[in-house]
């Protein structure tokens, strides 16, 4: 099987050496998105929630992109500078999901890039492709 890199202007450039998901198969992974805008770059700064919300926006439109949805993410990894905000997370999470949910971990890290609050990556499976 080969590679396929899958890119959206929809969510943040990668500011790093890597993609915003690679597919292989039917299966995508996903990188790490932390809440930046994507028509600006800028970091979201009006709080955790907020921060959720455009982390969540990021994803989906990878997702989309790889033609899927969120609601295809088999697992997600939760990181979390402050694992006081997982009541939180789990509260914006329920606004994009349905079940049955995806696997998950939440992982509560010392620091993230550009001083985000919240990063999520995830794995992806696109139904109906091999």
């Amino acid at each position: 099987m080969s590679k396929q890199v899958i890119s959206t202007k929809k969510a943040p450039a990668a500011i790093g050496t890597y993609s915003q998901a690679v597919k292989v198969g039917g299966t995508v992974y996903l990188s790490g998105q932390i809440p930046l805008i994507p028509e600006t770059m800028e970091m979201v700064t009006t709080g955790f929630v907020d921060e959720a919300h455009q982390v969540f926006k990021n994803l989906s439109a990878v997702c989309e992109a790889a033609g899927g949805s969120l609601n295809d993410l088999a697992k997600v990894n939760i990181y979390l500078t402050d694992l006081a905000n997982f009541a939180q997370v789990n509260e914006v999470m329920a606004q994009y999901f349905a079940e049955p949910y995806p696997a998950r971990a939440a992982i509560g890290i010392n620091q993230l890039p550009k001083g985000a609050q919240i990063e999520i990556d995830g794995i992806l499976d696109i139904p109906g492709i091999n």
